[in-house]
């Protein structure tokens, strides 16, 4: 990345700036934001919390904010709820973090350590403190630009990595106070994303002293962007994609949507002698959706029409990561963790038998 690529974009190269987690579009047509949430919680309990300005294949409509709010409870019964709140009730300040949505849902930031996120959702509420343990980090500048005149962006801010979770959820009346460990990131852009994006695989995690970020998007033009975080006690060890290779294994159709799903995605980046094997191995399903049944019944309808069928999945199962020095296996830590797959494109049609 050269450096007037950050001075285009205004960017310190080293750091990440407040500024750069507070509203970065104006919400008028022509663009879309969203901050996003989740939490994996002691009590078992899994949570996402994301406030949109509108939705995110929807760039070119006015202001039209979303809330989305899901819980799942550590017996695994899942609450989703998305809502449509209204543009009167919006507000994003730009040199801060600090959004809100109605009287009751706020999700504010200090200094890119500290965050309050308070959402209600149906029957569900939730109200955490989030505290950075890994750095504000970016993929270089943060920003990926496509078309041929590399007009149309979609960008990127992962404001906290990995962080330290206090608070509680309600769901039906049912109060629980918990901590856990939590995750922040910022996405902005001026183009709905399926007219750039075919799918993507993205997922965070945590195992051992390590924690990863990871995601490989294809363009509707077949380019590839490999993106990968990987830090060791808080410190970012290696996130240069050059240095990065990523597979699909065990491939299937899901049932309900027929996209191709991987049921083992791997990310291998070598470093010298170092060499770290992440996979996300699933062992269930929690979503399973089309991307088009949030929408109001109009745009749901037109979306049908024009043959879009973009569908998202997100999944559970076990996060490894493998270090491997000279050729050696030297440690290897697994544990738990939620990724998933955002699929505009149409699945490739099947070879008959």
């Amino acid at each position: 990345m050269l450096s007037d690529d950050y001075a285009r974009f205004g960017l310190d190269p080293r750091h990440v700036r407040e500024w750069e987690d507070g509203a970065r579009t104006d919400g008028a047509a022509g663009s879309y934001e969203w901050w996003y949430f989740d939490a994996h919680l002691d009590d078992g309990a899994k949570v996402v919390v994301v406030f949109m300005n509108k939705d995110l294949g929807a760039a070119n409509s006015p202001l039209s904010p979303q809330l989305r709010v899901d819980v799942e409870l550590p017996d695994g019964t899942l609450s989703h709820h998305t809502i449509a709140i209204p543009a009167a009730e919006w507000s994003a300040a730009s040199g801060r973090t600090d959004v809100r949505m109605g009287p009751l849902n706020r999700f504010r930031g200090e200094k890119l350590v500290e965050y309050r996120v308070e959402a209600t959702a149906g029957g569900t509420h939730v109200d955490f403190t989030l505290t950075s343990d890994v750095p504000a980090w970016r993929p270089r500048t943060g920003h990926m630009l496509f078309g041929e005149r590399q007009a149309y962006e979609f960008n990127w801010l992962p404001a906290v990595p990995q962080g330290t979770v206090r608070g509680s959820y309600t769901v039906d009346g049912e109060r629980h106070e918990t901590t856990g460990i939590g995750y922040h990131d910022h996405n902005w852009g001026n183009v709905g994303l399926q007219r750039i994006i075919h799918d993507w695989y993205w997922g965070r995690g945590h195992a051992g002293p390590h924690t990863v970020i990871a995601s490989f998007i294809t363009g509707v033009e077949d380019d590839e962007i490999p993106i990968f975080m990987l830090a060791r006690d808080g410190r970012i060890i290696g996130d240069d994609p050059a240095k990065l290779t990523f597979e699909r294994r065990d491939v299937y159709a899901d049932g309900k949507t027929g996209k191709p799903v991987a049921g083992v995605v791997r990310y291998t980046y070598v470093d010298g002698d170092d060499r770290y094997v992440v996979s996300f191995d699933r062992k269930r399903d929690l979503a399973r959706n089309w991307l088009v049944q949030d929408l109001p019944w109009l745009k749901r309808t037109a979306a049908r029409l024009t043959g879009f069928d973009g569908a998202y999945l997100r999944f559970a199962g076990l996060l490894t990561i493998e270090h491997h020095k000279g050729g050696r296996l030297v440690e290897t830590f697994a544990d738990e963790a939620i990724w998933e797959l955002m699929y505009f494109g149409h699945a490739p049609a099947q070879s008959p038998a």
